[in-house]
């Protein structure tokens, strides 16, 4: 499933991915909503990007997320997106209006969906459930309010999840935290960042890699941590080159890493990641 918000490669991205979704429409696509665009004057100048979000760079106003999924189809000739991410909400600002601003746009989207445009939605998020400014328990329930209904389309949450960023890991191999809270309801999990922008891929050992999967680089080792962490549906990852997709994809076809091995990676790494 490629994903990409329309913020992303300055506002080429969706460009870019139009003409290999044209040749391949069973191919599932997920996007995001949240970040202006190069496009972005042309929102407020529509009226639904109020100028002080534009300023701000970020808005999940209902009438600029409705107005970003109607431009995000377009751009990538989908009449229905398969998955639409609230793009990074502990952005909005005031933490105080965040539940109201939440439901707000799941209110859009829910309309949205209703309306064939999109398959189901989500929360993108780094940092909202580690600041704990967002629960699945309470997207649940804003979801639940924002439908009328407690069948909803909030179906998938997107976070950080590797070597660096333990916290979510180690949770989940109990069943606990956002993942497993995630799984229990039946959403999607993508987890984001499996090397953390490249950290790990320096940062971890080859003793290390062994430790997860003897035979597997570093790289890969450190992917297919992410992917075997329980709850985990999809691993968002990019390659710059051919070569590296496909030592990714071997990665990634392995058998999962069993649950023990990865305690034990996080019991050692726990006391060296900050907070």
């Amino acid at each position: 499933m490629p994903g990409r918000a329309e913020s992303h490669l300055a506002g080429r991205a969706h460009r870019l991915l139009a003409p290999v979704l044209a040749d391949h429409p069973g191919l599932q696509v997920s996007t995001k909503v949240g970040f202006p665009a190069p496009g972005a004057a042309a929102a407020v100048a529509a009226g639904v990007l109020p100028p002080k979000d534009a300023e701000r760079g970020h808005s999940l106003a209902a009438g600029y997320v409705r107005w970003q999924v109607e431009r995000n189809r377009a751009a990538l000739g989908r009449a229905c997106l398969d998955t639409v991410f609230l793009h990074n909400p502990e952005r909005t600002g005031d933490p105080a209006v965040l539940s109201i601003v939440l439901r707000e746009a799941f209110a859009v989207l829910e309309e949205a969906a209703a309306a064939g445009q999109l398959s189901a939605y989500g929360v993108a998020t780094w940092s909202g459930f580690t600041e704990g400014l967002l629960t699945v328990g309470e997207l649940d329930r804003l979801a639940a309010e924002a439908a009328g209904s407690p069948d909803h389309r909030l179906r998938a949450v997107q976070l950080p999840v590797s070597l660096v960023e333990t916290d979510a890991l180690g949770l989940a191999l109990d069943g606990r935290g956002p993942i497993g809270e995630a799984a229990e309801r039946g959403w999607q999990v993508f987890a984001c960042a499996p090397l953390h922008g490249g950290e790990l891929v320096r940062a971890a050992t080859d003793d290390l890699a062994a430790l997860l999967r003897p035979g597997l680089s570093v790289a890969q080792a450190c992917l297919l941590t992410a992917a075997s962490c329980p709850g985990v549906t999809k691993v968002l990852l990019s390659a710059s080159a051919p070569a590296h997709w496909e030592a990714a994809r071997a990665a990634l076809d392995q058998a999962a890493i069993p649950p023990w091995t990865l305690r034990k990676v996080c019991d050692v790494l726990a006391p060296h990641h900050p907070g």
